[in-house]
């Protein structure tokens, strides 16, 4: 499982002309599953991703990271991106064998969405395999990838 993490004053998703997600300052997760994984790598990037310290304090006096987005009560975007496996390699097309098949993709990715939702946080998702247009207002930039 990957994860581009960002850290995000705002951020929406759009299918054609219909917004259909949007947060204000959390994060936005780019999410690909492989075709090898289970609900154990869901488990551990749920708890990664809402356990990050990735904001500094209201002051900021130490420029440091110390809060989670569970911390601030922040919102988080989920978007299913099956391209975090393009295998670029070899000639001039991607491969995504190591993508799991959709369905499969489809039922650990809701897995996903469903446990951060557990964590009371505002959850927005996009939508499982459309085409989308997703604006990220990328906060530091902070960027990270995350991969189990």
């Amino acid at each position: 499982m990957r994860v581009i993490i960002q850290r995000v004053s705002s951020s929406q998703v759009r299918v054609g002309d219909r917004q259909i997600g949007k947060i204000g300052r959390g994060l936005n997760l780019l999410v690909g599953i492989a075709e090898t994984d289970t609900e154990a790598e869901v488990d551990w990037m749920v708890r990664k991703c809402l356990n990050l310290r990735l904001f500094p304090p209201k002051d900021n006096a130490s420029g440091r990271w110390e809060h989670s987005v569970e911390d601030i009560q922040g919102e988080i975007l989920v978007i299913s991106q099956f391209t975090l496996y393009g295998d670029c390699r070899k000639g001039r097309r991607p491969s995504f064998d190591a993508s799991a098949p959709p369905a499969a993709a489809e039922v650990l990715y809701d897995q996903f969405v469903e446990k951060l939702r557990q964590s009371g946080l505002t959850i927005q998702t996009g939508e499982f395999g459309a085409m989308m247009q997703v604006s990220i207002e990328n906060d530091g930039p902070v960027t990270l990838i995350l991969e189990r």
